[in-house]
Parts: structure tokens; C-alpha cells; sequence
């Protein structure tokens, strides 16, 4: 498990080995146990796989180009804005599951229902956010674990995602992440040290 984060890097280019939808669903299944705010899991994941939907994106990445030309998929992570409306839903699978105690539900739901939420307040979309870093970072790692290397890609168009592919407005994109077979290994980048970063108080 160490080698696997210690020796990550950002791979660019790929070879033309393709990911079976079963084995990348296996991948994205395996790091959804990501933990993530309330538990409300708010991530909805598009994964351009067709050549259709890769040249879509090419119209809202202008950059990135050897990753989008040569990934076996991309993964194109949205955060859902309105994610306490899928709660109640939520939260009876959970219990279905034998996950959650019909109690617990009615007091997370009890709390929801007092708050007074803005899905377009600052704080909200960075819940969001962490949320989706936390899942992203899952896949980074699993990718590894099966064989496979990733680029995190921040450039994209973000204003123009919705109506590039159709998804509703709730959903703000978030991060993009190419996955496939490596054909270079990357660079080595320097990481500042804990002494440097943390302060032990």
C-alpha cells in the first residue's frame, strides 16, 4: 500500500490497452467507500469512454490533449448541490443494507430539515469538493492497485460541462481524472516535508 501512494506520479500518455466497463466499474465501486460530509456520497461520476464523448470534451479542454488522445477513460467527477434532498432516499438503502438504525435516519433527517441551506453558499460547494478529493484520491490509489496510472486534470471548462454533456445544473463539475495502462513514467516531483508543513501543537 505505501509503494502504491509514495510512488504515484501524473502519467500523460498512455498505451492503447482498453479498460473493460466491468474492470473500471469494479475500480470506481471499490473507492465510492470514500467517507464523504453526513454521509451523503453527493459525487456524480461520467465516464467518457466512446470516442463520441472524448471528442466532446475536446471542446471544453483546451489543454490536456495527450491525456484525452491517449487515456484508455476519462472520469469527469460532479458535486450534487442538492444532495439533502437525496437523504431520505439514501438513507433507505442504508437501512435496507442493515447500515443504519431506523433512529439514526429520523435525527440526521430531523437536523436536515432545520438547517437552512444555500446550494449556491461558498462553504457548500467546498463540502463538495473535499468530498470529491476524498473519492478521487480513492481512485488514484485503486488505479494503481489493478495495474493502471491516472492524471488529476483541473483544465477544463467548468462553465461549459453541464451543456456540453446534459447534466443538470445541480451538479457543479468538479475534477477530472484519465486513467489507463502507462506509456511513460512520468515526473518525480518534490513534496515538501512534514517538517516543513506541520506544526505539532
Amino acid at each position: 500500500m505505501k509503494d502504491l501512494i509514495i510512488n504515484r506520479r501524473s502519467i500523460r500518455k498512455y498505451t492503447n490497452y482498453k479498460i473493460s466497463k466491468e474492470e473500471l466499474t469494479k475500480i470506481i465501486d471499490e473507492s465510492l467507500k470514500a467517507p464523504s460530509s453526513n454521509n451523503l456520497q453527493p459525487l456524480k461520476l461520467l465516464v467518457i469512454d466512446s470516442d463520441e464523448a472524448k471528442r466532446t470534451l475536446k471542446t471544453i479542454m483546451p489543454m490536456n490533449q495527450l491525456q484525452l488522445e491517449t487515456s484508455s477513460q476519462l472520469v469527469l467527477i460532479f458535486g450534487d448541490t442538492l444532495k439533502y434532498e437525496r437523504a431520505e432516499e439514501l438513507f433507505k438503502l442504508a437501512h435496507e443494507a442493515g447500515k443504519m438504525p431506523l433512529e439514526l435516519i429520523e435525527r440526521h433527517l430531523t437536523k436536515f430539515r432545520t438547517q437552512q441551506i444555500d446550494p449556491t453558499d461558498a462553504k457548500h460547494i467546498a463540502s463538495l469538493h473535499l468530498d470529491a478529493g476524498l473519492f478521487a484520491m480513492n481512485f488514484m490509489t485503486l488505479a494503481r492497485y489493478y495495474g493502471y496510472d491516472t492524471c488529476a486534470i483541473g483544465g477544463f471548462n467548468k462553465d461549459l460541462a453541464n451543456e456540453a454533456f446534459k447534466i443538470d445544473s445541480r451538479y457543479v463539475p468538479i475534477l477530472l481524472i484519465s486513467i489507463g495502462k502507462k506509456d511513460d513514467e512520468g515526473y518525480d516531483s518534490y513534496r515538501l516535508p512534514a517538517s516543513i508543513v506541520a506544526d505539532f501543537i
